[in-house]
């Protein structure tokens, strides 16, 4: 369960980074574009990026239970918002696709955790 838990953080950490640190690379693969001022580009930093750095380090940081489980409700969250926009906005391939993902991450870091 340690390792998994590690491996959840780190994968927040990892995808954090991109968004972090590479704001247009993660704008072009969410199909946004960046606007007349930098407010998008640090919107994606934030929301995309360093939250999920924060989200995993804190984690790794606290190192308990209830650590990992509000880091998978944070996925969880991000997993409910997509489905939200995959009934209401259409579905498409890459929707479904980072559904998954956060749904995999989210789900059973709340289930090995409680």
């Amino acid at each position: 369960m340690d390792i998994i838990n590690i491996i959840f953080a780190i994968l927040s950490i990892g995808l954090g980074c991109f968004g972090w640190l590479a704001p247009r690379y993660t704008l072009g693969a969410l199909d946004l574009k960046a606007g007349q001022t930098t407010m998008g580009v640090s919107e994606v930093r934030a929301s995309a990026g360093a939250l999920f750095v924060g989200m995993g380090v804190g984690a790794l940081w606290l190192g308990t239970p209830e650590a990992y489980v509000m880091l998978g409700f944070c996925w969880c969250g991000a997993a409910l918002g997509r489905l939200t926009s995959l009934i209401k906005d259409g579905a498409f391939q890459k929707k479904w696709i980072y559904f998954i993902v956060e749904a995999a991450v989210g789900v059973p870091a709340i289930l090995l955790n409680i």
